[in-house]
């Protein structure tokens, strides 16, 4: 199994343009070292949006999960709170 690489959103907007440009699948996926699945997912994600707009997507997409990560830490210390008010530890 190959360790997975992260492609910048700078590279994932080139390779689409190149796609777009008439490159085959083949070529690009060889080029690149993606799964032809990782090209079409990345293209129905980020059709026709540019460096910018990628990045800026990314960005939004980490700070998500970042503040759904901390919504759960609170959950749980919330629920920890509550049993140990209730005396059930």
């Amino acid at each position: 199994m190959s360790k997975q690489k992260r492609h910048k959103p700078e590279e994932i907007a080139s390779i689409l343009k190149q796609h777009e440009a008439g490159l085959t699948t083949a070529e690009i996926c060889r080029q690149y070292g993606i799964s032809s699945q990782t090209l079409y997912r990345w293209k129905s994600k980020y059709a026709g949006m540019g460096t910018p707009e990628v990045k800026r997507l990314k960005q939004l997409e980490d700070e998500n999960r970042r503040l759904k990560q901390m919504v759960a830490d609170q959950a749980l210390d919330m629920q920890a709170m509550k049993t140990i008010i209730e005396g059930k530890y």
